[in-house]
C-alpha cells in the first residue's frame, strides 16, 4: 500500500514538474513568477492559478475598456500576492475599473455638493461669477412671476463651479417656490436607459415635462445618433416648444459644441442622415425659440 502510494504521489509530482516547464516557456510567466520573488515549490504548487493570471493580464493587453474584458471578473486581475511564505491570489482592478471607481468617487461628492448648495453659501464679491450670480438671483426673483423664463448655457473650465452655482439656484426654488428641478449628466443617463429599455419612456417624459432642468457637462462626451436624435432631441424640441427652462453646463463654448454636430463626429447614422436631421429638426427648433434660449455666459476660476 506505502508503494502505491508513493507511486502516486511521484506521477502527481511529475506531472506538475511537466507541466511547470511548459508554462516556464512562456515570456509573461517567467517574469511573473520572478517579479513576485517565487520559490521554485510555490510556483510548482500553484502553476495553475499564476498562468491564469498571465492570460489575464494578456486580456489586458489588447483591451479598449470595460466593455471588452474578458477576464473572469470584470475589470480585474486574479493577481499574486507572495508574504510570509504564502501565496495568496486577489482581484486587483485594472486601469478602466479605476478610472470608474474615481469616477464614481467624485460624482458622490458633487452630489452631496450640489444637494446641499445655497445661494447664500455663493460668494457674491466673486467678480469672475457675478454677471452670472446676478441672473440667477433675478431668474429667482421673476419665478412664478413672468409665463416664460430663459434658461442659461454656462460654460467653463473643469472645477469652476458651474453645476454648484445651477444647483443652488434650483435648491432654492426647490425650497421655497415648490418648483421640479432635475439634474442629469446625459451619459450615465443614456447609458442607464441602454441597459433597461422599459425605462426610456418614462424617464423622457418625465425630462420633456419637469419644470425646470440642467443638463450638466454637455458635450463631454460623444454620444450616439439614437442618444441625439431620439433622447436629446426629443426633450429639447419638447421643452422649447412648451417654453419650459432648459439649463446647461459645458466645458465647452457654443461655438465649440457646435463642432460636435460635425455629420462625421456622429456614430451609428450616415453622414446624410445627421446632415438632415441638424437640417429638418435642430436648425429650426433653435431659431424658433432663439428667444426663449437664454444667456450663454462664462465663468473662469
Amino acid at each position: 500500500m506505502e508503494h502505491i502510494n508513493m507511486t502516486l504521489s511521484e506521477k502527481i509530482e511529475k506531472e506538475l514538474e511537466k507541466e511547470l516547464q511548459k508554462s516556464l516557456k512562456d515570456e509573461d510567466f517567467c517574469n511573473l513568477v520572478k517579479r513576485n520573488k517565487l520559490p521554485r515549490d510555490i510556483t510548482l504548487k500553484n502553476n495553475t492559478k499564476l498562468m491564469d493570471t498571465c492570460d489575464e493580464l494578456k486580456n489586458c493587453k489588447t483591451c479598449k475598456g470595460l466593455f471588452m474584458c474578458k477576464n473572469k471578473v470584470s475589470g480585474h486581475v486574479l493577481y499574486p500576492s507572495f508574504s510570509d511564505e504564502t501565496l495568496k491570489f486577489i482581484y486587483m482592478p485594472c486601469k478602466y475599473q479605476k478610472e470608474l471607481l474615481k469616477k464614481e468617487s467624485e460624482k458622490k461628492e458633487k452630489l452631496n455638493e450640489i444637494k446641499n448648495a445655497r445661494m447664500k453659501d455663493i460668494d457674491i464679491e466673486d467678480k469672475n461669477r457675478y454677471k452670472v450670480i446676478k441672473w440667477l438671483k433675478k431668474y429667482f426673483d421673476d419665478y412664478e412671476k413672468v409665463n416664460t423664463l430663459k434658461g442659461l448655457y454656462l460654460h467653463g473650465s473643469f472645477g469652476s463651479g458651474k453645476t454648484y452655482l445651477i444647483s443652488a439656484l434650483f435648491n432654492e426654488l426647490e425650497i421655497s417656490k415648490d418648483a421640479i428641478t432635475e439634474v442629469v449628466y446625459l451619459p450615465e443617463t443614456l447609458r442607464n436607459m441602454k441597459e433597461d429599455f422599459s425605462l426610456v419612456e418614462d424617464k423622457v417624459n418625465y425630462l420633456k415635462n419637469v419644470d425646470i432642468l440642467l443638463i450638466d457637462d454637455i458635450g463631454a462626451e460623444n454620444v450616439t445618433a439614437w442618444g441625439r436624435d431620439e433622447i436629446l432631441g426629443t426633450i429639447l424640441q419638447y421643452r422649447m416648444n412648451n417654453k419650459l427652462s432648459t439649463f446647461f453646463t459645458s466645458n465647452l463654448t457654443l461655438e465649440e459644441l457646435q463642432k460636435t454636430m460635425d455629420p462625421s463626429k456622429y456614430t451609428g447614422r450616415s453622414e446624410e442622415q445627421v446632415e438632415e436631421f441638424i437640417s429638418d429638426i435642430v436648425k429650426p427648433v433653435l431659431e424658433e425659440n432663439k428667444d426663449v434660449l437664454g444667456l450663454t455666459a462664462e465663468i473662469n476660476v
